[in-house]
């Protein structure tokens, strides 16, 4: 039997993350949703399926997978939203027929057998519906099906926990030997450390109120203060004195330093220097100039609201701070409000809060904001990627030149 990740109808309430990558690419815990959904099938082949000028951003990145295809006689398509585990992967294990399992109105996962798949499998939408699949039997089942951004920041502490007791398997205790002076261990058994890590003098890993666990090859600094459940990402640096509070999930090759709180933040970003986020979620390549601060609780203690694909939500939550597309940067001193977001590829400067929206490709701050021209969007992505060993290719030039088309109409107004 195949597995097909898709992409639904709501993919899109996950802007700006979104419009570089497919929903189930996003990082909640440890792992990517589509990791969580993979683990659960370790014989099956797995395909994914994802808009269409986002295939080949994908082939580059998961080479192992078939991309929008189908080439099984049978085929369990799973919503790519969801925070997959094995009891639901048990049920869906069980079924024979072809059927649809729903949780409320939204699709969880669709069974279809040989004559069912052959009359859909070469017209598959690019995000699918209910109606996708045609008329089979339904029924439904317990599951979480994340809504918007917030949903995984919601469900990082939980998750943190879960990913953690699944990997924390494949770490041997005894091959970890960490000699550094001064370095303070609290719940020892619950911190998990991989092989190549350096902790500096003056460390403390807290590991009270849940775990922590730190990839290969990580390097913590002197008096980082980390309390779990906090993951660290391999070749990850901890700047000395950062303070990492509970509920923190760090990518892989980031910088960090200052104090961080119920984040989650993807690879190659850096927030390196001085400055507080909390409640906040930011993509791949982002970068915060030094005391870069964002709020994440209203002075009046009410339920934040937040703008997506320009409607106005309300997340139900007191605690929210900023949400940041790809390849945006802060300049120094920059302050967010509660509930801000920052599109894809925007460079914000300037004294004063900006506004709480700001389009994908935008240049400036409160005062003002100008488009920023493509040209030098990838010119300085070309940049920040010869810093990592990494090359600018035709395939990011593409992405790119997307993204700045269809979020054209996020930035009218813009005097350019």
């Amino acid at each position: 039997m195949q597995i097909c990740i898709f992409e639904d109808e709501k993919t899109e309430q996950f802007n700006p993350l979104t419009y570089s990558r497919p929903v189930y690419e996003l990082v909640c815990g440890v792992s990517t949703l589509r990791e969580k959904i993979s683990r659960a099938f370790p014989k099956a082949k797995v395909s994914l399926h994802c808009r269409s000028y986002l295939e080949e951003t994908l082939k580059n990145q998961n080479p192992k997978n078939d991309i929008n295809k189908i080439s099984d006689k049978e085929c369990l398509f799973i919503n790519g939203r969801i925070l997959f585990n094995e009891q639901i992967a048990e049920q869906l294990k069980k079924i024979k027929d072809d059927k649809v399992f729903l949780s409320g109105k939204d699709i969880v996962a669709v069974k279809l057998l040989d004559q069912k798949l052959s009359s859909i499998k070469n017209k598959l939408p690019n995000l699918f519906s209910k109606n996708s699949f045609g008329k089979i039997p339904s029924q439904q089942i317990d599951a979480t099906l994340t809504e918007y951004i917030w949903d995984l920041i919601k469900q990082n502490p939980e998750e943190l926990v879960n990913d953690t007791k699944y990997f924390s398997s494949k770490v041997k205790r005894s091959k970890i030997k960490i000699k550094a002076a001064g370095v303070q261990w609290v719940n020892r058994k619950n911190i998990f450390i991989k092989n190549g890590v350096k902790l500096k003098p003056g460390v403390v890993l807290d590991a009270t109120n849940g775990p922590i666990f730190i990839d290969k090859n990580a390097i913590i600094h002197p008096n980082v203060v980390i309390e779990g459940p906090v993951y660290i990402g391999e070749n990850t640096i901890v700047k000395s004195g950062a303070t990492l509070y509970a509920n923190v999930s760090i990518g892989k090759n980031c910088k960090v330093g200052g104090e961080i709180e119920d984040t989650i933040m993807l690879p190659y970003s850096n927030k390196q220097h001085l400055g507080f986020i909390g409640h906040a979620y930011l993509g791949s390549w982002v970068n915060l100039g030094a005391n870069t601060n964002c709020s994440d609780l209203k002075n009046n203690y009410g339920n934040i609201k937040v703008k997506v694909n320009n409607k106005l939500i309300n997340t139900n939550t007191r605690f929210l701070g900023t949400i940041i597309g790809d390849h945006s940067k802060t300049a120094i001193n920059t302050m967010l409000n509660t509930g801000t977001v920052i599109g894809f590829s925007s460079n914000i400067y300037g004294a004063g809060f900006p506004n709480k929206y700001i389009p994908s490709f935008s240049w400036g701050g409160c005062q003002q904001l100008v488009t920023y021209q493509l040209e030098k969007a990838e010119e300085t992505a070309s940049i920040v990627f010869e810093r990592r060993n990494k090359a600018f290719n035709n395939t990011d030039k593409k992405l790119f030149q997307k993204i700045f088309d269809i979020t054209k109409i996020e930035r009218q107004g813009f005097r350019n």
